[in-house]
């Protein structure tokens, strides 16, 4: 099976894309809506509505290559777009637990900061 590299630079859009689109209609989104070239070497990640299935878009040195996966039972865990930009850089390895369906989106809780009033 073929995975990204730990080390790739990975964009995962957050907004549900029609998964009837294919290399022009994801390279459109890139370049109007992410302002990122199509053709820089980085993955670009689309999930459809139902969270279940995914397409990666990415130019490999004369052409562009289509990954697509479909889950049969289970649903990717996926960005709130209400609490998002248009997309979040992660690494090859963020994306591969992505596609293993971890939750890499998890934020830790945040950290409180008390003054010494005394």
């Amino acid at each position: 099976m073929l995975r990204p590299s730990f080390d790739a630079h990975v964009f995962v859009y957050r907004d549900p894309v029609d998964m009837r689109k294919s290399i022009n209609g994801l390279a459109a989104i890139v370049e109007a809506e992410l302002g990122h070239s199509p053709m820089n070497g980085a993955l670009f990640v689309f999930c459809n509505r139902s969270r279940d299935k995914v397409k990666l878009l990415y130019w490999e040195r004369n052409g562009f290559v289509l990954w697509y996966k479909r889950l049969e039972k289970h649903k990717f865990k996926w960005l709130n777009p209400q609490e998002t930009k248009d997309s979040i850089e992660v690494t090859g390895k963020q994306l591969n637990q992505l596609l293993d369906g971890l939750d890499i989106f998890q934020q830790p809780h945040q950290s409180l900061f008390y003054d010494n009033v005394g």
